[in-house]
């Protein structure tokens, strides 16, 4: 249940100071050490709807229409894939048996795991959809926000932490950021055929109607924020996490209704973003599941 004793963005809402950025010194949030990719080349892998790794193209075969498999012929008959290949060929899928030298090639040297799949590009949800969507599936939904994430091992783990975790969806800019490419796929491991994206061109804008819709807005910070084992994570919710280098820009700290930071202790000055987004989105499945227990064992 939604703490009823937490206001509505209408009174009472938290005041950012102005003067909060992110810090470049200190324990930050995400690292400016984490790799980015180039634009134009994210570009192309969006474009080229390839994926590899037998949990995600088995994802897919479940879920979306293939054009073309490319598979190992000992593998073909395995019974993880047999009945979903045939499936697939029944409406219209090309299924060819290649030797590892070509898989290889078709992927570029990656780790094919003996399959690979042609699709269609992916089809991002309007945010309003998302939003009815993740409303319906959850009393108290959860829905993640990524601002400027440009590697897509980040995006990709972050996906796939998130529908672990019981996330109703996740929203990602349009510009300066990567979308859902071949690499994201496959790290998320088919998270995506079951966790819905929307790509918005304003993000601003995307926090306000999140706002509309009765959605409470955390944003993850380096070290000026409110400790997050100090912050209730209760009711419907965002979580924003910021960019592998610069964090959460300055316009979308001042579109949070409270920022969060993580205590560290060591020498280590820095967390990779998924990671500390899977510290944040964890955080808040425990403080969840430890009201769930509780209510679970009160006597009837």
């Amino acid at each position: 249940m939604a703490n009823p004793n937490r206001p509505s963005h209408s009174t009472n809402k938290p005041k950012l100071k102005k003067s909060v950025r992110y810090q470049n010194k200190g324990r930050k949030f995400s690292p400016s050490s984490d790799k980015t990719t180039d634009p134009l080349k994210s570009s192309l892998e969006e474009e080229s709807d390839l994926i590899y790794g037998r949990h995600t193209v088995l994802a897919a075969l479940s879920q979306r229409q293939l054009n073309r498999v490319w598979i190992l012929p000992q593998l073909r008959y395995d019974p993880r894939f047999h009945s979903l290949l045939l499936q697939a060929k029944s409406k219209g899928t090309v299924i060819d048996e290649v030797e590892p030298r070509r898989l290889s090639q078709i992927t570029e040297g990656a780790n094919h795991q003996g399959v690979a799949a042609q699709v269609a590009p992916y089809s991002y949800l309007d945010l309003g959809e998302l939003i009815d969507k993740a409303k319906f599936a959850a009393e108290q939904p959860v829905i993640v926000v990524c601002d400027g994430i440009t590697d897509p091992h980040n995006l990709g783990a972050i996906i796939r932490t998130a529908e672990a975790l019981g996330t109703q969806g996740v929203v990602i800019p349009q510009r300066r950021a990567v979308g859902v490419t071949s690499t994201v796929m496959k790290v998320a491991a088919g998270a995506l055929e079951t966790l819905p994206i929307a790509r918005v061109v304003n993000l601003g804008r995307a926090l306000e109607e999140l706002k509309a819709a009765g959605f409470w807005i955390y944003g993850t910070i380096a070290d000026s924020g409110k400790p997050l084992h100090k912050v209730e994570l209760t009711g419907a919710i965002v979580l924003v996490v910021g960019s592998e280098g610069s964090g959460l820009s300055l316009q979308t700290q001042r579109g949070c209704d409270v920022l969060v930071s993580i205590p560290l202790q060591g020498k280590i000055p820095s967390l990779n973003a998924s990671v500390a987004a899977a510290m944040v989105l964890y955080e808040t499945y425990r403080q969840r599941w430890s009201d769930r227990l509780y209510l679970d064992t009160v006597p009837k």
